[in-house]
């Protein structure tokens, strides 16, 4: 074998320019799929993370009313919707690929909160727990957050985003300043910010009301002082935070169960449900998935061409080698010697124009992202399959040329001009 690739390189390198002209049908080809699968396996992650955010690996947990969540504003406290025990936070806390979990309330603004004469009109208000800033990936940015004191006195204290912190002070330093809301005082103490920073790409008017709430700006109270803004047993929404964003959809479904087993209503269509917005980019990746299937089999018909230049080029190599094959025969060499022969050049040249291929690809991927401003993933997986499938390719149309040169009549061979 080792013999037979030493050959190879040598009967390619002997034939340089003819090599190159056969390999380029292959390069193209496995240049174009693998710039076409990083760019989609690029513009996959794009979308993932403008609907779920770079790095923010939490999912939210709500109670919904048939396909949509359920408004408190419009319907009231639900009755048999318990509040979430400790310990049913530690059996969520307990699932596979939780690293955390939190509790907390929440109603959008409407004009609730006022600093002076400025009032926040958008956004929302939460009432959270302790865990709350660790597991959404808060820092603090001025001052300080809550304090276990804080819960256990009921002091009105709150801490503002940078959105509603710019909103209502409008560049001065909201620490230590009064806000009202609900027309109760609370104390600012803190302004926090999301470690990392992801600014989402609103294409849609769906994407728009996705974000709306988050680029409005928020507020958050203890959940000990809730009760002094909207009263008791509000229903809590629960937010985990997991090891990876692709087991968002098993962990909500796995605490959505655990919290349903608490509920205790007559309307069946109340029920708890995770906000799963790794599906809906799933969704929105497989819309495309039909387009980019279609360009993946059009680069391929490149392969198909390379391959049939290969088979083509190897059939003139056994033609100009008619009378050194039949001098192989006539000391002995058998068919499969002189088959395996033939098969390894074709191989070998379809491998090295799979590699080269590959690194076109790369380098084209790279080139489409700063022209497009599109981002790629380069697939390893893709790459590999894409040497093998070359590779394949010299074996298959490498067996013809290879299969009469193996077959050819030694006398006839030699006799050959």
């Amino acid at each position: 074998m080792l013999e037979n690739i030493r050959l190879s390189f040598q009967g390619l390198w002997s034939h340089k320019m003819r090599s190159f002209l056969t390999m380029l049908g292959i390069i193209i080809g496995i240049a174009a799929i693998i710039a076409i699968v990083s760019t989609i396996k690029g513009t996959n992650e794009q979308i993932k993370e403008n609907l779920i955010g770079s790095g923010d690996n939490t999912v939210n947990v709500r109670l919904y009313q048939g396909d949509n969540s359920y408004e408190i504003d419009y319907y009231g406290v639900p009755d048999g919707v318990p509040v979430i025990t400790e310990e049913t936070r530690e059996k969520m806390l307990e699932l596979d690929h939780v690293e955390d979990v939190a509790l907390y309330t929440s109603r959008e603004t409407y004009q609730a909160v006022y600093y002076q004469n400025t009032a926040m009109s958008g956004g929302k208000i939460c009432g959270i727990d302790q865990h709350y800033l660790d597991t959404c990936n808060y820092i603090i940015k001025q001052g300080r957050g809550f304090c276990e004191s804080d819960y256990k006195k009921f002091r009105k204290v709150v801490l503002l985003d940078e959105n509603s912190a710019e909103t209502l002070f409008q560049g001065t330093d909201p620490v230590g300043k009064t806000v009202e809301i609900q027309k109760e005082p609370f104390t600012v103490i803190g302004v926090i910010a999301k470690a990392t920073r992801f600014e989402p790409v609103i294409n849609s008017i769906e994407e728009y009301y996705t974000y709306a709430e988050s680029s409005s700006g928020a507020v958050y109270v203890p959940e000990t002082s809730w009760p002094v803004l909207y009263g008791y047993d509000e229903p809590q929404s629960v937010i985990l935070k997991l090891d990876s964003v692709d087991n968002m959809t098993v962990a909500g479904k796995d605490a959505s169960n655990i919290l349903n087993t608490g509920l205790n209503v007559t309307d069946e269509t109340l029920k708890y449900k995770a906000d799963d917005l790794l599906k809906q980019a799933e969704d929105i990746q497989k819309l495309s998935q039909s387009t980019n299937t279609m360009l993946i089999w059009i680069a391929g018909i490149s392969l198909l061409v390379g391959g049939i230049g290969v088979m083509n080029i190897m059939l003139v190599s056994v033609t100009e080698r008619t009378q050194e094959i039949g001098l192989k025969k006539a000391i002995g060499a058998r068919k499969g010697k002189i088959l395996g022969q033939f098969l390894t050049e074709a191989a070998v040249l379809t491998s090295l124009g799979g590699l080269i291929g590959v690194i076109v690809g790369i380098i084209l991927a790279e080139v489409i992202s700063r022209i497009t401003s599109t981002l790629v993933a380069i697939s390893v997986p893709a790459s590999v399959l894409a040497v093998i499938f070359s590779m394949a390719i010299g074996i298959i149309f490498g067996l013809l040329p290879s299969y009469k040169a193996a077959n050819l009549n030694p006398i006839d061979a030699l006799r050959h001009e």
